[in-house]
């Protein structure tokens, strides 16, 4: 295979994957492993793809933060089924972290007969909180205009004041070997720091998520509990290799 077939072959197999290994091109290409760290190399200098260690990812549209608007009417229903489902794991009295995410948003009726109090960094979970009559707390720092998540120092600083029974995170992707990410490292930071100060932790993500890789890792796999709608059975097979998994099906 000539060096621009492999290149055009890799780029189509990343596009189809999200992420790719270095192991899995060379076995597809026959070509030798430095060959194919060449041409990731010479593909991330050309900003086609984004090295990571062993492989390489998709590049910069997974910096991009999609709005709450757009993440909103996103796999609505099972969003709407997970939330029910993870709402299960809340035990009245619990004090509980609700990140800044449309899947957390959709949990607030869900919780309204458990007596909670609840820490959010999330604007847009706020008035529902409150119509729900739950008690609320949220944290400072600066607001994220696409998302209205609070982020920075100040939110660093506010969290490290709470300790919770349970903390439910969104995130834009989960991979067996990136573990989960999102696009933003300031609001990695965040939710790193509130899974560290609860009891458990349930990462929320649709099927939607599973195999993508974003730009900022929040933690492996196996320091949360992953909740989802559905997944296919090798998938699961998978990802319990690394940590647990609880389906919601509807």
């Amino acid at each position: 295979m000539l060096t621009n077939e492999r290149h055009d072959f890799i780029l189509k197999l990343l596009e189809e994957k999200q992420t790719i290994k270095i192991q899995e091109l060379v076995d597809l290409t026959a070509a030798s492993e430095s060959t194919i760290r060449r041409d990731l190399t010479e593909l991330e200098n050309q900003q086609k793809l984004e090295r990571v260690f062993g492989g390489a990812v998709l590049p910069a549209r997974y910096l991009i933060e999609p709005s709450v608007a757009d993440k909103s009417t996103q796999n609505l229903q099972e969003k709407i089924q997970l939330a029910k489902f993870a709402a299960a794991f809340v035990h009245k009295g619990d004090s509980v972290f609700l990140d800044a995410g449309t899947t957390t948003f959709q949990m607030i009726p869900f919780l309204k007969e458990k007596d909670l109090v609840v820490v959010t960094n999330g604007l847009t979970l706020v008035d529902s909180l409150n119509e729900h009559g739950i008690t609320t707390y949220l944290t400072g720092g600066r607001v994220k205009p696409r998302t209205g998540a609070l982020v920075g120092a100040q939110t660093i600083q506010s969290l490290k004041n709470y300790r919770f029974d349970v903390c439910f995170l969104g995130v834009n992707g989960f991979h067996p070997d990136y573990g989960y990410t999102t696009p933003d490292p300031e609001e990695a930071a965040v939710k790193q720091l509130a899974s560290s100060l609860a009891r458990r932790t349930y990462v929320l993500a649709d099927h939607s998520k599973s195999n993508k890789v974003s730009f900022a890792k929040i933690m492996d796999l196996d320091q949360a509990i992953l909740v989802v709608d559905e997944l296919s059975g090798e998938t699961i097979e998978i990802m319990e290799k690394k940590t647990t998994v609880k389906v919601g099906k509807a």
